[in-house]
């Protein structure tokens, strides 16, 4: 609010509030079917009134490609300015990374192309910790795949589910249009699942349930992989409430869902344009079509309360850390994260540690080690580039998000996961030495920026896939299928598995697994159920 941020309020003035997946009541603040963008502008503007007045210098269109670290402390790193392909080297007493998730090395999320693993990868690579990277959320309400020339998926609000039904036909490969449907041949699946939360349960439960769905026979749409989401019943109630208000309450049926469709209009207008827009169907006349995509992960560098990563002077918030979330994350909760970590958490924190560095002179970016981390950097993209191979960087991402989909998606297993892991190296190893990345490295350069990104992605796919090959037992977004009741439930095992996996780098793509136990002091741990 503080940022500006428009807030959706009630009648009387006060914050309004709605339902998200997961949860039963009313408790989530919302702009309308935009929550996330409108936040994400509100703390750009607050980062752009900071360079305003000079409190922050900003480095646009850079790159962090390594993290200097000096006697076991992060003391400063090297960046690339994209433009102009020059190597910068920036001192400073502590680091912080904000750079986001790693959904993207399943090739095809809802995140933005250009998000990737880089800077948490290299930290990594330097003595970062690395807690629960198999954690991964797939989000149930993203507009289907439409063929292999995308590049990414588009998310359509979690806020749809509050009033759109999600069904399938009754008949395996039914072919009709889902308007040409009658309601006695509809599947409510999730109503009829889990009556208690209906279209309202946990993201990674609607996700699962659509997959199953699917997977069985019962897709729509030209793939076959997609469910329907209809606000036919929605606009027919909201209609109706409305006739009442304004005293029509004779109102025929079509004026009925003239009404209803405004209200509608009012609520989502901007995620059934953009639908629209898109898909080239009304969503107001046909139900939308839907299934599950990449949006969020949990895992990251392994931070203590403070924020800080296992390097000292080195710190990581929002969704860069693996805090807060554990094996699922319920809406409108990631970027109130980011939110929180930057006000609420590093400004308290961080002193403590700078108290004990500020006597201390800035690193010299001429200091030897600066010089060698630069240097590391230099011969990695020489190397990128003089490879001269034949096929595309996309190729191999995309290779690599067909098996992190397939084998380490919504459904794991033990085989899958390990034949991942063979295919993951030897795609890495074809990469290494048959990857073309065109021009040079003093210009901007897209494919060299794609390059190293994919480079890290194939590290860090191997470990997802170690890291989800190790967690025997199924809980929020990590599904074992050999782990589940026999409703087809994720079925936890608190004894063997309640706690939190930080991977360390050993160097040559090996990993050491170090347990956090998880302590309920006040919370009962127990299984929830949804039915």
């Amino acid at each position: 609010v503080a940022q500006g941020v428009p807030f959706a309020r009630e009648y009387g003035g006060l914050l309004s509030n709605r339902s998200f997946g997961g949860t039963q009541v009313q408790r989530t603040f919302y702009a309308a079917g935009q929550t996330g963008q409108q936040l994400l502008l509100g703390a750009y503007s607050a980062l752009q009134r900071q360079i305003g007045l000079g409190m922050v210098k900003m480095f646009s269109r850079h790159e962090m490609l390594d993290v200097v670290v000096i006697d076991g402390k992060a003391k400063g790193i090297i960046a690339r300015d994209l433009i102009t392909g020059n190597l910068e080297r920036h001192s400073g007493h502590a680091v912080l990374l904000c750079t986001g998730g790693y959904g993207n090395v399943f090739y095809l999320s809802t995140n933005a192309m250009g998000s990737n693993v880089t800077a948490s990868w290299k930290a990594h690579k330097r003595g970062a910790f690395f807690g629960n990277p198999c954690y991964t959320q797939i989000h149930p309400t993203c507009i289907p795949v439409s063929g292999d020339h995308q590049s990414k998926l588009t998310l359509m609000s979690e806020s749809l589910r509050n009033d759109g039904r999600i069904w399938v036909p009754k008949i395996a490969g039914d072919k009709r249009k889902g308007n040409e449907i009658p309601e006695e041949e509809r599947d409510y699946y999730l109503e009829r699942r889990y009556p208690a939360f209906g279209n309202l349960v946990p993201r990674d439960v609607a996700s699962r349930a659509a997959k199953e769905r699917c997977d069985a026979g019962f897709g729509v749409g030209t793939s076959k992989m997609a469910v329907f989401l209809d606000f036919a019943a929605a606009i027919e109630r909201y209609g109706k409430q409305q006739a009442g208000k304004i005293g029509e309450e004779n109102a025929s049926a079509v004026r009925v869902m003239e009404l209803g469709k405004e209200v509608v209009k009012e609520k989502y207008g901007n995620l059934f344009a953009m639908y629209e827009k898109i898909t080239g169907e009304n969503p107001y006349e046909v139900a939308m079509r839907i299934y599950p995509a990449v949006h969020y992960t949990m895992g990251g560098l392994w931070v203590d309360y403070e924020l800080m990563t296992t390097i000292p002077g080195m710190y990581a918030l929002g969704e860069a850390n693996f805090s807060d979330h554990g094996a699922n994350r319920l809406g409108a909760s990631a970027l109130m994260q980011g939110l929180a970590d930057g006000y609420f958490v590093i400004p308290y924190t961080i002193g403590s540690y700078l108290n004990s560095q500020i006597r201390d002179k800035p690193t010299p970016t001429d200091h030897p080690a600066f010089l060698a981390a630069e240097k590391n950097v230099s011969d990695t993209i020489e190397k990128l580039i003089n490879i001269k191979g034949t096929k595309s960087v996309d190729y191999f991402h995309k290779r690599l998000g067909k098996i992190m989909w397939d084998k380490c998606g919504m459904g794991r297993s033990e085989k899958g996961l390990t034949d991942a892991i063979s295919e993951i190296r030897l795609l890495r190893e074809e990469f290494w030495k048959d990857v073309r990345v065109p021009g040079v490295n003093n210009e901007l350069n897209l494919e060299l920026e794609k390059a190293g990104r994919v480079a890290d992605f194939l590290e860090l796919g191997e470990l997802m896939c170690i890291d989800a090959l190790n967690r025997k037992e199924s809980c929020g977004g990590h599904f074992r299928e050999e782990s589940q009741t026999k409703e087809g439930e994720a079925e936890r095992d608190d004894e063997n598995f309640m706690y939190v996996a930080a991977w360390e780098n050993k160097g040559n793509n090996t990993y050491e697994v170090h347990k956090e136990e998880l302590k309920y002091e006040v919370v009962k741990v127990a299984a929830r159920s949804y039915k």
